[in-house]
């Protein structure tokens, strides 16, 4: 697409992680980013932190391309129309070349849009871009007000792509606007066929993806979750098995997010406040809190917009063993780590030089990267539904039906398929069947408070531990959450790196 300008979307000192990263990998990111294709950086912070824009701002500029500020808008007692101007001023000292209005959580209402607009424009004199969502049915109206008020840019997705957590359609904003002073000058016609295409062809394919959201969901005028992150906790829910509970999350989203200090819900800060949503709704508020949560307390993603819950931030001091929350630049505190990741990689992969993309594909997605550097010769993954299969007339004569083991409740189950598809259940098979370690006497099982992956285990097997020592590192709901035992002994874990495990599963005994 050599004559079509490319944008991305970089979250300022975090790039595309949900951690800080040192000034080196953010640089060296942009750069790399720049050379292989993008034109347009919609750099943001979740927080507003202007600190956190300073690094991938300049490093926008240094490559020649064109830097787009955004502001994540929100609705909360410390959040005003002076507030933003201020930040758009900041920015534009940055060397802003546009500012962006990121309505992410589809909050902004059509009569604010136009007077933070028009305020903006009164100080400003750099173009302003409105991406607002259609989640709570408002946008269309939203992207009409902004744009008589000043807005030259607005974003939108072709209409079978369109509303829901999605955008305002773009052939309905384009006859809006015809024949007014704000005409496109797009062709209906060919946004027709690009719809029907996406319609028919594209979105089919990737229907175990969608979210159940897509008609308007007032909710989200309470809760104020984002699009986004809203497919997101329907997920993390399904994969909790507890899809029944999203209202719960939803009015518990908004006590976290006031407990947090009204950070703005947009990525990582969405799926922090979600994620311990969604724990304390389960588990109880606040029993256990991810490394992200109590990061964000104590100031490691920068400054929030008011101050945390104390006691929260007192919890989260202890258990970092800090003594007191970051005051300053949180990437200050960050020396540079490049050189650390690419000699991590190279011994990971047991090679003596690696490629730089590879380098920061790895600093960004730990997990993925290494997954992916296996696997990529074989191509893309195919999302299409597989061929049929040949009717019975034409396949080869059967040696017997197909056997497979399917762990129902943590109990194994020999399942049987004939070749007309019917299925004969058989008792359950042994216990040997699970490769998990038999309980010792007298020990104490480590269950999994939750489902997800293990990342780390943090002792060695048949080491002896104390108290409230970390044990397993969890990775759920894209968040990290650290398991301790309740009691001293000797460890012997059940599970491995990597092992995809479900709520109420033993990890490990001690005893």
């Amino acid at each position: 697409m050599p004559n079509t300008p490319q944008q991305m979307l970089l979250r300022g000192q975090s790039i595309l992680g949900y951690r800080h990263y040192a000034d080196d990998v953010v640089e060296k990111c942009v750069e790399r980013m720049a050379v292989n294709g993008v034109d347009v950086f919609r750099v943001f912070d979740a927080l507003n932190d202007p600190r956190n824009f300073m690094t991938p701002m300049k490093a926008v500029k240094k490559a020649g391309k064109h830097a787009q500020a955004a502001i994540c808008y929100t609705l909360s007692p410390v959040h005003t129309n002076e507030g933003y101007v201020a930040l758009a001023l900041e920015l534009a000292k940055m060397g802003a070349d546009s500012i962006c209005i990121k309505d992410m959580a589809a909050l902004l209402k059509p009569y604010e849009a136009y007077n933070l607009v028009k305020a903006i424009k009164t100080k400003l004199d750099l173009p302003i871009h409105i991406h607002s969502h259609a989640t709570t049915g408002m946008s269309v109206a939203t992207l009409v007000k902004a744009v008589e008020a000043g807005a030259e840019i607005i974003d939108t997705a072709i209409s079978s792509m369109a509303m829901g957590t999605s955008h305002s359609p773009t052939e309905t904003m384009v006859e809006i606007f015809r024949d007014t002073e704000f005409d496109t000058g797009l062709d209906i016609k060919p946004l027709l066929e690009i719809a029907q295409y996406f319609r028919e062809q594209v979105r089919p394919t990737y229907k175990k993806f969608e979210s159940s959201f897509l008609g308007a969901d007032t909710r989200i005028l309470a809760a104020q979750i984002p699009g986004g992150m809203l497919s997101n906790l329907e997920s993390q829910l399904k994969e909790q098995n507890a899809s029944n509970r999203m209202n719960e999350v939803l009015e518990e989203n908004a006590r976290v997010q006031k407990d947090f200090g009204y950070p703005p819900l947009v990525t990582p800060t969405s799926q922090i406040v979600g994620t311990q949503a969604v724990l304390n709704v389960l588990l109880g508020r606040y029993k256990r809190m991810t490394a992200e949560s109590m990061n964000l307390l104590v100031g490691n993603y920068g400054r929030t917009p008011a101050k945390p819950d104390p006691d929260l931030v007192k919890q989260a001091l202890t258990a970092l063993n800090m003594e007191k929350p970051v005051e300053c630049r949180p990437a200050d505190l960050i020396p540079n780590e490049l050189g650390k990741i690419e000699a991590e990689l190279k011994e990971k992969m047991g090679v003596s030089t690696v490629n730089i993309d590879d380098v920061l594909t790895y600093a960004m997605f730990p997990q993925v990267a290494l997954k992916f550097f296996e696997t990529r010769a074989k191509g893309p993954v195919s999302l299409e539904e597989p061929a049929q299969a040949p009717t019975p007339a034409a396949a080869p004569a059967a040696t017997g039906p197909a056997v497979y083991i399917v762990n129902v409740d943590n109990r194994d189950y020999k399942v049987s398929i004939r070749e007309e598809g019917a299925v004969l259940i058989a008792a359950p098979s042994a216990p040997a069947a699970r490769t998990q370690a038999a309980a010792p006497e007298g020990g104490l099982a480590i269950e999994s408070p939750v489902s997800g992956t293990v990342l780390k285990l943090e002792k060695n097997d048949g080491e002896q531990v104390r108290h409230e020592d970390p044990i397993i590192l969890l990775e759920s709901m894209k968040m990290e959450l650290e398991i301790k035992t309740k009691t001293a002994g000797t460890i012997t874990y059940v599970v491995k790196n990597g092992a995809c495990v479900t709520a109420g599963q033993v990890l490990a005994w001690v005893k």
